[in-house]
């Protein structure tokens, strides 16, 4: 035992005297240890060089003018490029097989449009019914984004609708323009009470930009409500917003492909 151990000592330290040798990065070089073994230095790693082996991980993007500029600086033949109409995305694999190559599919690009907060907002009140007062100062919050009739005759119709919260609503008239009346009473407690009515559009348009860096895109919004034991609520449905979201992401995609000589494929990479 003690002879092994004597020449264990020896060993290391005749390992210890060998003179440097000097070894270049980028290679891998094998070892022979003291205890007999063989250990493998690897020299290959950015560590070493200063590079990485390739190019790795998922850039994302928000709009299409992005998306162009990162796909041609990192692009190359045998990229690929593929789109979800149903998820609203964009994604290219700048590293995708070759036809006589296989390569790692580890370099990607992704288009992932974000909705305005307008639109959200929009779809957030669709279908519902609320109080006058809410949907009056929602109209009023939103007065940029409506388009006929124009944001004066609306705010006009948003401070009617919240000048007479209090009052009892009686009844609702469908008037020849389509347009619907509704008369109210200021004061039901007393024979002199006050009478008027309000006059709102069957129908209105608003303009909103579906996704940011993206255009507005005009949608049909039809009145809806509700007259029930003197309480008015009041919303709108909007015609088909989905659809307008998808011709949105249509044209965006058709932005990208005038930009790109790849030709986008319908699905999702592997």
């Amino acid at each position: 035992m003690t002879n092994d151990i004597s020449v264990q000592a020896v060993a290391a330290l005749a390992q210890q005297a060998l003179a440097p040798k000097s070894v270049e990065p980028g290679n891998i070089y094998l070892v022979a240890t003291a205890d007999g073994r063989v250990e493998s230095v690897d020299l290959t790693g950015p560590k070493y060089t200063g590079q990485l082996a390739r190019k790795t991980g998922t850039i994302t993007v928000r709009d299409s003018a992005s998306f162009l500029t990162y796909f041609g600086k990192h692009a190359d033949d045998a990229s690929e490029v593929y789109s979800d109409v149903e998820q609203l995305t964009v994604t290219a694999v700048l590293d995708a097989h070759a036809a006589d190559a296989a390569r790692f599919g580890e370099h990607r690009l992704a288009l992932s449009l974000r909705r305005t907060k307008a639109w959200q907002e929009w779809l957030q009140l669709n279908g519902r019914l609320v109080s006058q007062d809410e949907f009056a100062n929602f109209l009023e919050d939103h007065l940029p984004n409506l388009v006929e009739p124009d944001a004066a005759t609306m705010l006009e119709i948003a401070q009617s609708i919240k000048a007479h919260t209090k009052s009892e609503f009686q009844s609702s008239t469908r008037l020849q323009s389509g347009e619907r009346k509704f008369a109210f009473v200021e004061d039901i407690k007393t024979s002199a009470g006050a009478k008027g009515d309000i006059t709102i559009p069957e129908t209105f348009r608003i303009a909103v930009p579906p996704f940011e860096g993206a255009d507005a895109y005009s949608m049909t919004a039809r009145f809806k409500y509700r007259l029930d034991r003197g309480v008015l609520t009041l919303g709108f449905k909007l015609e088909q917003p989905e659809e307008r979201a998808k011709a949105a992401f249509a044209d965006v995609l058709a932005a990208i492909a005038d930009g790109i000589n790849t030709p986008i494929l319908n699905g999702t990479p592997a």
